[in-house]
């Protein structure tokens, strides 16, 4: 039987305002809007091999302090959720606006300590990625509606017997995982410069609406939360870490390429048809069932003007290809790749603008019941600056996520630690087909072994 879980008790819990600002009213996007009933972020750094010099009351003192200035920029941050109702002449209600009140009321600072669990119980390279982990991030179970009385942003510093691991919970709502990760390099960049240094990428606030409607706020035709508020539990998962090396990914790329008599399928194309076609095997499914992979796009550089990469907000929509399973099991790696480099193709101005429009004629609120049972959603990316975000106290030896927005057949990607190209995925599956994965000869054969905890902690003590 496995070991039960170290305990993770909270030591103290505070709200970590910005200095005074005045209040503003923050409208939201259909992209921001369409979030409601999506779980939080919930992304993390584990940290080990900290500067003796540093005490973890001064690690605190700094956390706090930067986090001030950090909401001072990304202001939304800091507010809360507020609701309008919309009513006729009879006093029925016939829909609810919404918006941020960005009112400096704050974000939730939480220390906790699992003085059981090592930085090696953490990363497990060889088993599955251990439950206690989701104790390491606070508002489990939260989704972006909850923003009017929950915090829209609240951080857990969990001590453990060797190294911290820092976690965060992000309203949706607010923003994807491009602004999530934004802000997470901001705020490690004002630690670590201990708010010297101007922010090298400063958020862009100003909402972006679509054509015709740039009057907000946008009304939703429902009367009460119930009509598109979900609480979301999945089956019981494994969850699994599985590395690929630049080598790795650039073979697996050659092959699609070549296959196709073409240069120009990407690395990441190349590595979702691989994991499509293997979990897709897995499930044992009927030849005639369709199959989605879908990826999580932003829309940031597709839109004509782009908007800026450093957009704080909802910017986002899902890249879908699909087939039968016989189609994509008869056929190569190549084929499937194929079929993602098409249907990323068609995500460009002009569709991302169809789609809004669409979506104003019909809103619609995402749900993670909406995910079919038989495909694959690849979600993050491995471009996001994780390791990056460097605080002071070294590079961190891994990222990990909470339980939030997980599903069978839920991957999230990472770059890998030693990065030039390197891929991280999480991948949550049912029991059954995790094991299957772990034997499937085509996946195996372009995973690679994880790298060795001495290796990173070589990595992680050059201090600023």
């Amino acid at each position: 039987m496995p070991s039960p879980p170290p305990p993770v008790h909270q030591l103290s819990t505070c709200m970590v305002k910005p200095p005074p600002l005045p209040s503003k009213r923050c409208h939201l996007t259909p992209w921001d809007l369409a979030m409601f009933s999506a779980h939080h972020i919930q992304k993390g750094l584990l940290f080990a091999n900290l500067p003796p010099s540093l005490s973890t009351d001064q690690i605190i003192d700094r956390l706090k302090s930067s986090l001030s200035t950090a909401l001072l920029h990304f202001y939304p941050l800091a507010g809360r959720l507020v609701t309008e109702e919309a009513r006729d002449e009879n006093q029925k209600v016939t829909g609810i606006f919404w918006s941020i009140d960005c009112n400096g009321e704050g974000a939730e600072f939480i220390h906790a300590i699992a003085h059981e669990a090592t930085v090696a119980d953490v990363l497990s390279p060889a088993d599955d990625v251990p439950s206690f982990i989701r104790s390491f991030f606070p508002l489990d179970g939260a989704v972006g509606h909850d923003g009017h009385a929950q915090p829209l942003l609240a951080v857990q510093l969990t001590e453990l017997a060797d190294g911290i691991f820092l976690g965060c919970s992000f309203n949706h709502t607010v923003g994807d995982g491009t602004s999530y990760w934004n802000f997470f390099n901001a705020w490690a960049q004002i630690a670590r410069t201990k708010g010297v240094a101007a922010l090298s990428r400063p958020p862009v606030h100003d909402r972006w609406f679509i054509d015709g409607y740039d009057n907000p706020p946008i009304k939703l035709p429902f009367s009460h939360p119930d009509d598109f508020i979900e609480r979301f539990s999945p089956p019981p998962l494994r969850e699994k870490i599985f590395h690929f090396s630049a080598q790795s990914i650039a073979q697996l790329k050659a092959r699609a390429n070549q296959a196709c008599g073409t240069n120009s399928i990407s690395s990441f194309q190349a590595l979702s048809a691989l994991v499509w076609r293997s979990i897709t095997r897995t499930r044992n499914l009927p030849a005639d069932q369709k199959t989605s992979c879908r990826l999580a796009a932003q829309n940031r550089s597709r839109l004509s003007p782009p908007l800026s990469p450093d957009y704080f907000g909802n910017s986002i929509y899902p890249i879908i290809a699909t087939t039968t399973v016989g189609e994509l099991l008869n056929h190569d790696l190549g084929w499937a790749a194929w079929l993602l480099k098409r249907s990323v193709a068609e995500l460009n101005d002009s569709g991302i603008r169809d789609k809004l429009r669409a979506w104003m004629a019909r809103p619609v609120v995402y749900r993670l019941s909406m995910f079919d049972r038989f495909s694959v959603m690849m979600g993050s990316s491995p471009r996001f600056d994780v390791y990056g975000c460097e605080f002071g106290w070294g590079k961190a030896v891994a990222a990990r996520s909470g339980s939030a927005n997980k599903f069978d057949g839920k991957v999230t990607s990472y770059s890998g630690w030693e990065g030039g190209g390197s891929v991280d995925l999480e991948i949550c599956l049912v029991p059954e087909s995790m094991s299957v994965l772990e034997s499937d000869e085509e996946f195996r054969s372009a995973v690679c072994p994880p790298l060795e905890l001495g290796m990173l902690l070589q990595g992680t003590n050059q201090y600023p």
